[in-house]
Order: C-alpha cells, then structure tokens, then sequence
C-alpha cells in the first residue's frame, strides 16, 4: 500500500518555512525520549493505576522491545495496530515503533469485531498488540477471529496475558547487540489515527511525527508548560487527545504525566491528589462529571492548575462553578480534530471570559478561515464551515484519495464540517456540524454505522440515528424507528442485543428508542434529522422540567 508523502501535502516553500520556524524539527519521538534519558533518567515519567517508568526504564525498555519486533519481521513503514487501555505499556510498544519506522494505528480499547476488523483491513496492519483482557472482554479472542479473515495480520501479541496462538509483550523485549538500523526521520510517516466522520466507516488519518508533535509543541506554550507538570489524563491514550497531550507534551517538557485506566470522577480526584497532577485536556464532560462529585471536606484538587476542555462549548456559568470549586484551576477552551490535531484555543494569556464565549482562536503558524459551501470566505460574524490550513494537517485518509481531496478549498484550506463563527477579534464558535454525528462524552460517533447495521435486522423498515441532549455526557444516541409490519413492540434491548451480535462498540448503542410510523422526509426523500433532533430536545426538556 503506497502513502502520500509530506511532499504531496506540502509544498517546499511550507515545508521550510515550518522548519525555519521551529514548528517541525528534525528529532523523532524515540529521539526526544534519548535525550530526556540523559537529561534525567531517574525522573518518574509515566504512572497508570499499577506501574511506572521513569525515562531510563522507558528508553531501555523500548530498545528492548524495538529489537525484539524486528525479530518478528517488523520493518520500516510496517502498520502495527495497538489496542489497550490507559497502561504505561502504550508507551514503550509507541516508542519502539518509532524507533523502527514503523506506523503505528492505535485502536480505543472501546472498539469491538466491526470496527477492529475494519481497521486492520484498511490499515493492512501485520502485528497486532493488544491486551488480554479487559473490563470483561476478551480481546485475544477477537483478534483471533479477524486473524481468520486478514491474512496479512500475521502476528498477535498481548499484554497482560497469555493465550494460545499469541506472544506475551514482555516475552519479545530482547537484550543483545542487534542493529536497530537507522529508523526514519520527523517528516517520515509515524501514525494513522481513524476518524469517525459522515461515512459508516471511520477514515485512516496519516500524520507524520511533525504534525503531530507541532500541536504538542504549541499547545505548551499556550498552557505556559514546565518540567514541573504533571499531566492527568483520563482520556484514551489510543485517540489524537490522549496522544498528544499525555504523552507528546509531557515527553517533550521532560514533564511527568499519569494516565488513568477507566475514568471515574471520585477515583480521578483520587489520583490527581496522589500524584500531584497539575494540566488535564479532556472532552468537557470529564470536568462536568469531576465537579458533580467534588466536595471539598473529602477532596484535593489544589495541585490543578489548568483543565482545559474540548468537544462541546463551555458555558459561562461551567466556568463559574470551576472557579468557586477549583479556585486554583484555571478552564480554557479548545477546539480540535483528528486531522489537523488543534485547531484553536484559549491560552493563560487570553481574557478567562473568551473560554465561555468561545473556542479559541488559530495558533501560531496556521491559518483558521470560516467558508461558504464554494470555499469562499464568508464575512466576520458569519456562520460557515470552520476550515484550517497549517502545519498539524494529516497527509491524507490513507486509501482514499476522493475524500482527502474533498477536504480542501480552492486555497488549500480544510474544510472540517463543523459550523462556526469568528469575531472581529479572530476568536471562533463552533455552533453546529454538517457532519451527522453524535459527539458522546468528546467521542465522535458516526450515526451512518450505526444505521447501516440496524438494515440487517428483520424488524426494522426505516431508522433514523440522532443526539438527544444529556448533561453529563453532552449528547446520548436516540434511535427514531419505523418497524416492520408485525414487530410494532421491538424493544430497545433487541436493538442493543442486535448491534452488540454485531460487534458495535458499547459506547454506540442506542439508549432511546422512538418508534414512529414513518420518518420525516423532504420532497427529495432525505431525512430530515433536524425535526428529529428537535423532537428529542423538546421531549428531553419536558421530561427534565417534570421532574
């Protein structure tokens, strides 16, 4: 399978300009953790809720296991897909694919059969890694059963277990002399991240060390980062967030950073205390949920000193309540995708009122355009489609070049499918999304597979996919239902019992189901969700003011 290279992204004059301007440098992700070992080696760099390295055993470790997969045959340009909760292992599998030049796919541990299956095909992935077990699901068994299908997916290696017809992680870290060789450089490819969108598939995002590292490097000096930090992070190390800002960031800085396994607010306050946490980036919802449970005779949230939140706007009386709960802790907002990483933000140096008013605006070095359907720029004040152009764009959705090239304006702006408007200031407002999905918890949430696969259920004629308001999530998925003649009484569990049999993540089911004899259609025969979504509104409000 052939990529787009940096040089079919980007032109020569932007290329250098990025590295003139420090935006891209020439050291790789293997290479920043060389020099923080030598910096300080003793320093505890990652904890999880079990173990720890600190930045010797995770460079030592990561050589280990570098050599160990050149012993399974993985090469230069080679795709390992890598599914497994928030553990410190995440980090030593990352580094050692770096260190090879292989790329790396990273897979949420919430994904299930349909999306992983998928994934690996695309991807055309020769190694998994992935964990044993995890909250009740048998990983290994899944991988097994895509092994059946995938050919090319030579080789399953697990972590934190062991099963017939794997390799356990630790039994392939090999401590001899063997040439590594000379790996790849900062602009070469590092990862594919998929991107849940408007398709029933997620898209493979191609990104580069360097455009992912800009973001990093960016938002550091947006957060005012030291090497005294210490990054809390709830959110999937196996997604762009988790990624970038607990891993990325805190590396570069020399920082420390602490990944929590399952979030759960009464258990994060826990171990922001224990481990003296100070920086966390998370979908909104995680500050919502840590404040619904934040009592200050039982809690210590004082070594928190910015929470900066994503994924839905911030209302000035969220901003509010932080400051009387977390007077220390400082709330920016930020706005960001899958292809481009960042796109905007609020920084320590930006008015703290702009954070509910809204997300940001363009970092250094990008550009942020609000466009027309034609990829006109639409005047300030304006609603259009947020576009950006910059140094964190991905390369390309890998094996898809109609819709990599669908992206871009006729200036090479990309067109990110989300509504906004920009003030006279160059602050933006996401205020809606031409994409039809549900953002769940900061999770994006592709409603098209999920009607896709309700086709195949023999009770259901029509059905209609939508975000019902909720609080503490920001969005749950509603599923509007025209049944069969005969299946009138489908429940909303054989719809879950259906989609589970059919390997959707759990964080996809439907938790609302509206049966209705037919579905609101325009002259053209589209569905027209907005009557949809305003339903569930207003009825979510009735019930709420009932109560």
């Amino acid at each position: 399978m052939e990529f787009a290279r940096v040089t079919d992204r980007y032109s020569a004059e932007e290329i250098e300009r990025f590295h003139a301007t420090g935006q891209w440098r020439r050291e790789t992700f293997f290479e920043l953790l060389e020099q923080q070992a030598e910096l300080r080696p003793d320093k505890v760099f990652l904890t999880d809720d079990t173990r720890s390295l600190t930045f010797r055993e995770l460079r030592d470790g990561a050589v280990r296991l570098a050599k160990g997969l050149r012993g399974k045959g993985i090469d230069v340009g080679d795709r390992v897909c890598v599914q497994m909760p928030n553990w410190v292992e995440f980090a030593q599998v990352a580094l050692a694919l770096s260190r090879i030049g292989a790329i790396m796919v990273p897979i949420m541990p919430i994904y299930r059969l349909d999306e992983v299956g998928y994934i690996v095909r695309n991807s055309g992935a020769k190694m998994a890694i992935a964990c044993h077990r995890f909250k009740k699901f048998d990983y290994a068994a899944m991988y097994r059963t895509i092994q059946q299908d995938v050919a090319g997916l030579e080789t399953l290696v697990l972590v934190r277990g062991e099963a017939e017809g794997t390799i356990p992680l630790a039994s392939l870290e090999v401590d001899d002399d063997r040439d590594l060789g000379p790996g790849v450089g900062a602009d070469d490819h590092f990862v594919i991240v998929y991107s849940s969108g408007t398709t029933s598939r997620p898209k493979g995002c191609l990104h580069t060390f360097n455009t992912m590292a800009c973001g990093s490097r960016l938002l550091a000096k947006g957060f005012g980062y030291r090497d005294t930090d210490v990054q809390f992070g709830p959110s999937p190390i196996t997604h762009t967030t988790g990624l970038v800002t607990s891993i990325l960031l805190p590396l570069m800085h020399g920082a420390a950073s602490h990944v929590m396994e399952v979030w759960e607010p009464e258990t994060g306050l826990e171990h922001i205390r224990r481990f003296g946490c100070t920086v966390s980036v998370t979908a909104t919802t995680f500050l919502q949920m840590l404040m619904d449970v934040y009592d200050p005779a039982r809690h210590d949230a004082s070594s928190l000193r910015l929470w900066v939140a994503a994924g839905a706007p911030i209302p000035a009386a969220f901003i509010e309540q932080a400051g009387r709960l977390l007077p220390g802790c400082r709330v920016l907002s930020l706005y960001g995708r899958t292809e481009n990483v960042t796109t905007s933000m609020c920084t320590i140096e930006d008015d703290p009122a702009r954070s509910s008013t809204s997300d940001g605006r363009v970092l250094p070095g990008s550009s942020i355009k609000i466009v027309d359907e034609l990829g006109a720029e639409v005047p300030r004040g304006q609603q259009g489609d947020i576009a950006y152009r910059g140094p964190m764009h991905m390369l390309e959705y890998i094996g898809n070049p109609a819709e990599t090239e669908a992206l871009f304006t006729p200036e090479g702006y990309s067109r990110s499918g989300d509504l906004g408007v920009m003030d006279d200031d160059g602050y933006i407002r996401v205020t809606g999304r031409l994409k039809d999905i549900v953002i769940r918890g900061g999770m994006n949430i592709s409603v098209r597979q999920v009607e896709d696969l309700l086709t195949g259920h023999p009770a259901v004629a029509a059905a209609a996919v939508v975000g019902m308001p909720d609080r503490r999530l920001g969005e749950r998925i509603c599923l509007y239902l025209v049944p069969r003649p005969g299946h009138e009484n489908v429940t909303l569990d054989e719809i879950k019992d259906f989609l589970l049999g059919q390997g959707l993540a759990i964080q996809k089911m439907p938790e609302r189901l509206e049966v209705v004899p037919e579905l609101p259609m325009t002259a053209t025969g589209k569905i027209q969700k907005h009557r949809l979504r305003a339903d569930i509104a207003e009825k979510v409000k009735a019930a709420e003011t009932a109560v």
